[in-house]
């Protein structure tokens, strides 16, 4: 797929420049860049790419239905509100999901308690520094733990539990400026898809939660649903999320 993805471009089908021109113009000939990229580096980028987006999206998603089946009054309370803006129509357009309030609530609670990378893209400082009394020397590699500030009591009053509405009427966001939330990071090494991300999670849940109603198989206990995580770059369930949808009837 990403052969073709190239020979599109290299062959001029392509409208436009775009990454993948960018990546090709880079070759063993401009000297300015002083690196040169093989076809085999420029698909790794791109699988790369790929992956970053598509594995913390679904993720996200797994986490969050794992929180309202664990939840049963936010889960009905965030198919209300979606079902009450969406109508009859047959489905959710992406332009009803501004009116779709606390579903951002659900979501931006399920990113403070399940960041999707627990310890950020890491950081490297570029000079020696001093930072609350340290002396901090150049070259030194910074790991953020994203996870560890999102379940901080010191900052989240009831931190372990599963509250959507604290950020009801809150202005803290996780585009980076509040330093108590950055499931995405934050400065010039922030997520740059946060955007895109984020509309695909609300678009594919707020589906999900208006065609059907879910519940877990038969004989399974929410009370006892294992919310525990795997261990690794992005934090996945430890165990497979198995749901039961009902269709919705209209």
């Amino acid at each position: 797929m990403l052969e073709r993805v190239l020979e599109d471009h290299c062959s001029g089908n392509e409208e436009g420049d775009d990454l993948v021109d960018v990546l090709l113009s880079i070759n063993d000939k401009d000297e300015n860049v002083g690196i040169a990229l093989t076809r085999s580096n420029i698909k790794a980028l791109l699988l790369d790419m790929f992956a970053a987006g598509t594995d913390t999206t679904f993720t996200t998603i797994d986490w969050v239905m794992a929180e309202l089946i664990k939840n049963p009054k936010v889960m009905e309370r965030a198919q209300e509100e979606i079902r009450g803006v969406v109508g009859t129509s047959p489905n959710v357009e992406e332009e009803l999901l501004e009116g779709m309030y606390y579903l951002k609530d659900v979501i931006k609670e399920t990113l403070r308690l399940h960041a999707p990378i627990p310890l950020l893209v890491p950081r490297e400082t570029i000079e020696d520094t001093q930072l609350e009394g340290f002396n901090i020397p150049v070259k030194t590699r910074v790991i953020i733990n994203a996870w560890a500030i999102g379940r901080n009591p010191k900052l989240w009053e009831r931190a372990d539990e599963f509250l959507p509405e604290r950020f009801s009427n809150n202005p803290i966001n996780f585009r980076g400026q509040y330093f108590e939330f950055i499931p995405f990071g934050s400065g010039r090494r922030g997520c740059p898809a946060i955007n895109f991300g984020v509309s695909v999670i609300e678009l594919v849940l707020a589906n999900l939660l208006y065609h059907f109603d879910w519940e877990l198989p038969h004989g399974m206990k929410r009370e006892l649903l294992d919310m525990s995580e795997s261990s690794g770059l992005i934090a996945h369930r430890k165990q497979n999320l198995i749901l039961v949808p009902k269709l919705r009837k209209f």
